[in-house]
């Protein structure tokens, strides 16, 4: 059976018919295999993705008490620096350089049975260590790391509070670093919903801390500080309790260099290079705006709005993909990484370029609507709209740098990136700081966006040197410009929404429904078009849904 197994459809009618029959019966399963891995794939994103969004809801919610309460004086400026800094450097321990070097050996020592949990535990113990003692001197160097982050904060209130909030906050990096790093563990076995729900407990913190300080009259600057380490205790507690589930305990020992362990920081080095230059990309930005008053806050609001398509589909797509390429390249499956890397960049585009042409089409809408109450008025909703509508165009790049990306991190390449990021921060530096003294604050929105292409270039030309994988399918590219065509309608449906209801969309009453119904139409236009045309069929959505 095993020779019958393996002849082309066209040859089974020479056989007998039980030989026929079990043959038959072998390549349905194999095809059925093969319509369900993109649904696999899919389904995957979406249970990271929808976790993001309830999370990225509540943080919506987190930010609207927090511009509603503060608006964009100094108290709420000097938080967001403070909360900005454990943030940064968790790119470095948690979801950014050691998670993209531990993920793919943790997944191809899963995938050949060698001690995966052991692997774990040392990673583990060794992360707590170094972050106990980097967390230690950061403290001590507080107020130097907040002058790093907005020297335009010296002289004034802001920066001492600022380095009170963040001494309170920075502890956060230890405990959501070491949650990153089992949500690394429960990703590569495939449990997704655990380590995405965490973030959401961040946010539900949050919104009632804000709340409790607002009724009992508290300091709000120093409740959202305390209020940072306790979210990153939970979260901890979560994905621990998941991972305990899944057959990895995981437990704080006294760290010991390992041979694996030598070959994770070498690894890890280029990667962590790597974070570091974007977050030079970020502080520069910072640097910026805090020559601006109110521009922090101006450029955080618009930067939460665009993490929501940015969270929901890029985030979601590298957390998926990166375990998803490393197994396959491990068992030597080229084509099903191939499948896997097309399917990432098909569901990628197909679901952020609506929401890039919607940032860039209604950014007053959106902003005025979440946004513009209390404290925070008309001028800040003009001046973050424009920031907005700048990020919406960098949106695409950057969430197809989470497609490339696992590409090389899954063969251990993390030099390259490191490589590309130093070009994309000389284009970033050189954007803020050229541009700041034409356009204002909004360099630093352009810095971001252009740096992002930049990025996402390099990234694709040095991917060309991977043959097979990264070649695009057939599907791909007969899908592509039908989703573009369906982003055009969108974009004109949501143009001329917006200007029906505009009367509406200024109503105190009636602004929030204007605000939905414009967004559905939008939905309805985009969504009826990709389907019409064959650019996203509806039925594979509800598969991977109901998975």
């Amino acid at each position: 059976m095993a020779k019958n197994s393996a002849l082309p459809a066209g040859r089974t009618a020479a056989l007998p018919n039980a030989t026929r029959t079990e043959y038959s019966a072998a390549e349905q399963n194999n095809n059925r295999r093969q319509r369900l891995k993109p649904i696999r794939l899919m389904a995957g994103i979406f249970t990271v993705g929808v976790w993001t969004l309830a999370s990225r809801v509540l943080g919506f919610a987190r930010d609207i008490l927090l511009v509603a309460l503060l608006g964009s004086g100094p108290v709420a400026q000097a938080f967001l620096i403070a909360f900005s800094l454990p943030n940064m450097f968790r790119r470095f321990f948690a979801e950014g350089a050691f998670n993209m070097a531990f993920v793919p050996m943790f997944s191809k020592k899963l995938q050949a049975g060698e001690a995966p949990e052991r692997f774990a535990q040392d990673a583990f113990a060794g992360l707590a260590g170094v972050l106990v003692v980097f967390t230690g001197l950061a403290l001590l160097a507080m107020p130097w790391l907040v002058a790093a982050m907005a020297s335009g904060f010296i002289g004034d209130a802001r920066f001492d509070m600022a380095v009170v909030m963040g001494r309170i906050a920075f502890p956060y990096i230890l405990f959501i670093s070491l949650a990153a790093l089992l949500s690394g563990v429960l990703n590569a076995t495939g449990r997704f919903a655990a380590a995405a729900a965490a973030p959401v407990l961040l946010n539900v913190l949050f919104v009632a801390a804000l709340l409790l300080g607002d009724s009992m009259g508290w300091d709000l600057g120093l409740v959202m500080a305390w209020t940072v380490p306790v979210a990153g205790v939970a979260q901890l507690a979560l994905v621990w309790e998941a991972a305990r589930r899944a057959g990895f305990t995981l437990r704080p020992t006294l760290p010991r260099l390992t041979p694996d362990l030598r070959r994770l920081a070498v690894i890890a080095a280029p990667a962590a290079l790597a974070g570091g230059v974007v977050q030079v990309n970020l502080l520069v930005g910072r640097q910026v705006a805090s020559f601006f008053d109110g521009a922090i806050v101006w450029l955080y609001t618009a930067d939460r709005l665009y993490q929501l398509p940015l969270g929901v589909v890029g985030i979601a797509v590298g957390v998926v993909l990166l375990p998803e390429l490393s197994r396959r390249l491990a068992a030597g499956d080229d084509a099903g990484g191939r499948d896997a890397f097309n399917r990432a960049t098909e569901i990628g585009l197909a679901l952020t370029l609506p929401a890039a042409v919607a940032l860039c089409v209604i950014p007053g809408p959106l902003i005025s609507v979440m946004f513009e109450r209390g404290a925070f008025d008309a001028s800040d909703t003009a001046a973050t709209a424009w920031a907005l509508a700048i990020y919406g165009l960098g949106l695409p790049a950057l969430v197809l740098q989470k497609v490339l990306q696992p590409l090389f991190y899954a063969r251990e390449d993390t030099a390259s990136p490191f490589r590309y990021a130093l070009v994309a921060m000389g284009v970033n530096a050189a954007v803020a700081i050229g541009l700041a003294p034409v356009v204002g604050f909004t360099a630093a929105a352009w810095a971001l966006t252009l740096s992002g292409w930049a990025m996402l270039w390099l990234l694709w030309r040095g991917s060309r040197r991977m043959g097979a994988t990264v070649a695009l399918d057939e599907r791909l590219l007969w899908r592509l410009p039908r989703i573009v065509f369906a982003c055009a309608v969108m974009g004109a449906v949501l143009w001329g929404g917006a200007w029906v209801l505009a009367p509406a969309l200024e109503t105190a009453i009636l602004r929030y429904a204007a605000l939905l119904a414009l967004i559905l139409s939008g939905c309805v236009a985009y969504f009826g078009a990709a389907h019409v045309t064959g650019g996203l069929r509806l039925d594979e959505v509800r598969a991977a849904l109901r998975r």
